[in-house]
């Protein structure tokens, strides 16, 4: 029974680790979309087999993935603000930021020893926020990459379509509702 008990308090532990603060917070203020992965499931994903994929996520133990539509959630720039500020005020310094392929990307590391212990890679374009809160890391060089494989599979890149597609079915119901009156 202590080895059970014992067990389920390191399990907690790790599971609390492996997510940010920031980001707990970020689903339970706005709804989107909210998968987890764990090293398998992203293999899983790779179902071309490439070795540069293998590669991306060789060095992530689990991954979070959030998506908002900021419309819908109406998720301001003081909102993206303040989200950088966050992650921050959790001692991750910000490594990077670019744009790609239509986004603006930054890439905070949390280290201890010397090691990254956790990533979060933050994509914003004109709908839409994406966060990527991982146990572990990737090649900072790799960040566009690594979301156009995301963007590419077809069970995320499904899962995606029907987010933002659920949400163009709301506006065009609200569209409908406020046109009767």
């Amino acid at each position: 029974m202590k080895v059970l008990v014992t067990l389920l308090v390191v399990m907690v532990a790790f599971l609390t680790q492996a997510q940010t603060k920031t980001t707990q917070e970020l689903d339970k203020k706005y709804d989107g979309l909210s998968l987890f992965f764990y090293r398998n499931t992203l293999r899983m994903l790779n179902q071309k087999d490439d070795p540069a994929f293998d590669e991306l996520i060789k060095d992530i133990e689990k991954m979070r993935f959030m998506m908002i539509n900021k419309a819908e959630s109406k998720f301001t720039d003081a909102d993206y603000k303040k989200l950088l500020d966050s992650y921050k005020s959790e001692s991750y310094e910000e490594m990077m930021s670019g744009r790609a392929a239509g986004r603006a990307f930054t890439v905070y590391l949390r280290e201890s020893n010397g090691h990254v212990k956790g990533t979060v890679i933050l994509a914003k374009d004109d709908e839409s926020v994406m966060v990527l809160d991982i146990l572990g890391k990737i090649a900072i060089n790799k960040v566009p990459e690594f979301f156009n494989a995301i963007d590419n599979s077809t069970d995320i890149g499904g899962k995606i379509k029907d987010f933002m597609s659920d949400d163009d079915k709301k506006k065009e119901k609200e569209n409908k509702t406020s046109g009767d009156h």
